[in-house]
């Protein structure tokens, strides 16, 4: 997945919830790999996707957040 110039790293929650598990876990995946390729280049001096970097950073926390809310509801109503 690569980065365009206009591509936003933001989703609403709303959206995110629709995603299946294994969609989560691709996309978190998918997030925190663009993320390591955009640190690097940003370390570099190639890159200054400061924002980018920060959306990637917030949908990782999205992610994690709705899978960790899926497992407690999970072991809850057993």
């Amino acid at each position: 997945m690569k980065l365009e110039k206009d591509k936003r790293w933001k989703w609403p929650a709303e959206k995110m919830r629709e995603w299946t598990d294994a969609e989560l876990k691709t996309r978190e995946r998918e997030f925190s790999n663009q993320l390591f390729r955009l640190k690097f280049q940003m370390a570099g001096g190639q890159s200054e996707h400061l924002t980018a970097i920060r959306e990637l950073r917030k949908g990782i926390a999205r992610v994690k957040t709705l899978m960790r809310e899926r497992q407690s509801g999970a072991t809850q109503t057993k």
